[in-house]
């Protein structure tokens, strides 16, 4: 290995490319596409974060406005929380559009998050939105593809590389060097145009500096960046492997049908066929069956609560529930939340391993296809992956809880158990209820998330020089 040659061939390379109009004006066409995308993407997140929260500020108005009511009232009177869009959402969509932007929270009862822009969409959205993430993941390895599946059969087929190999250049040389200048090309177009994007639109979106954003797009900018040398070194190889650019060329495209169509789709059937999920009735259903059969607190009969009547008089040595210094049925509403929200966490969990299983096969076939590596890794970056949205129903749920805890303990100590449901207790009680935050994942929870897909890109680069040392070191790839 000469790396004289390697930069010679790689200046060459990037001379050639930018010689010709055909990439340049390729290039337009896909920068054009891509500040359409960055701008929609910006303009769409942007307006959907100001109308979330205008219906927070309005729900929190009408819940600090409320009159004096009694405590389970205002359990039952509920409270809506919304999903605010990642700021980085602008550039990858990723799962945003399939799952809920908001959740009613009520006692008793523990609601999904609904109210998705695919519940309102038509067919159309299962054919992808254009996002800059989608034009840099499937498009620009079309522009790869384009100015290089010639790049070393076509100096086979002029006799080219015959005369190279004759001048100290070994073949390895040849092919790191039309490496180095395809790569470099690429870089130069469309890194500099990610960064600026991604840093205009997360100091837009965040109100100002955000490091952890900022981080987070540094990152972004060079995984794609891998993903970008990843395409390069595939399409050098298979340009090496052909016998002429024509074949070169076919070979590509339908290696590109084959990464960008055929594995990903396949990624999705394989994993719901083999990991079935309960859907949402069935959910449902499971719950409410074993609910009612630990303890159901609607029934006075029941024998789990009439252990707790019990268990309760004997607590404060009455012999009945009028002589108890608090209130008794505060007490069974709690006990009641306490067994439905454990039942709920345990079959969310299950289901949330389901979809994880689902998952894990798009994760390990990304060993076989780097676009589901970078698709992956991108969506756990830009927070709009499943495990953030999981993180987002799991607080919501926290936050019901104990929002339900906070008010049955004002009706425990505030509400005699004699005419129980005539009494009220002063607003004051529920203003002074904390609201809802979502604590986004950290930096390095994503990244620990996405290591299977990272890993596999990284494999991708070795990959990628282990096949042109290869080639290189193979006599019939040569002529």
């Amino acid at each position: 290995m000469h790396l004289k040659f390697i930069q010679i061939i790689g200046r060459q390379e990037w001379n050639s490319i930018f010689r010709s109009k055909i990439p340049l004006a390729l290039y337009a066409v896909l920068l054009t596409v891509s500040l359409l995308a960055t701008f929609t993407g910006w303009q769409y997140v942007s307006k959907f974060n100001q109308q979330q929260a205008a219906a927070r500020e309005e729900v929190h108005d009408h819940w600090m406005t409320q009159p004096n009511r009694h405590p389970h009232r205002v359990a039952h009177y509920g409270y809506l929380v919304f999903r605010e869009k990642s700021p980085l959402s602008f550039f990858d969509f990723g799962l945003d559009s399939y799952v809920g932007n908001s959740v009613f929270l009520e006692a008793h009862r523990q609601n999904t998050v609904n109210m998705s822009e695919a519940g309102f969409s038509n067919g159309m959205l299962r054919f992808g939105e254009l996002s800059m993430a989608l034009v840099l993941q499937v498009l620009v390895p079309l522009f790869i593809i384009f100015i290089g599946f010639h790049t070393v059969a076509g100096l086979k087929q002029n006799g080219v590389l015959k005369i190279l190999l004759c001048q100290k250049a070994s073949y390895l040389d040849i092919l790191l060097g039309k490496t180095v200048g395809i790569t470099l090309v690429t870089w130069a177009l469309f890194l500099p145009l990610l960064m600026v994007s991604l840093l205009t639109g997360v100091i837009s979106l965040s109100a100002g500096f955000n490091s952890e954003q900022l981080m987070r797009s540094a990152l972004i900018v060079l995984l794609y960046g891998l993903y970008f040398l990843v395409i390069t070194l595939l399409v050098v190889a298979v340009s090496a492997m052909s016998a002429n650019a024509r074949n070169s060329l076919m070979a590509l495209v339908l290696v590109w049908i084959l990464f960008f169509v055929v594995v990903p789709k396949s990624a999705q059937t394989l994993g719901s066929s083999i990991f079935a999920a309960p859907d949402k009735i069935a959910f449902e259903q499971a719950i409410e069956a074993e609910v009612s059969k630990e303890g159901d607190s609607h029934n006075p009969n029941d024998p789990h609560f009439s252990e707790l009547k019990a268990a309760t008089l004997k607590k404060y040595g009455v012999d009945s529930l009028q002589a108890l210094p608090v209130n008794y049925g505060a007490l069974v509403m709690q006990e009641g939340e306490n067994i439905s929200s454990r039942i709920f966490n345990k079959h969310f969990d299950q289901l949330i391993g389901a979809y994880k299983a689902q998952n894990s096969i798009s994760n390990y076939l990304s060993f076989t296809d780097p676009f589901l590596a970078i698709r992956n890794v991108s969506m756990n970056l830009a927070g709009t992956d499943f495990d953030t949205f999981t993180e987002f129903q799991k607080q919501t749920e926290k936050y019901r809880f104990e929002k339900t805890k906070n008010l049955n303990e004002i009706h425990l100590t505030q509400i005699s158990y004699k005419d129980d449901s005539k009494q009220k207790v002063s607003a004051r009680n529920f203003q002074q209820q904390a609201e809802f935050k979502f604590k986004p994942l950290t930096i390095k929870a994503s990244l620990a998330h996405g290591a299977v897909s990272l890993v596999a890109l990284f494999i991708w680069v070795l990959a990628g020089l282990a096949s042109l040392t290869f080639i290189s070191s193979k006599r019939a790839y040569q002529l």
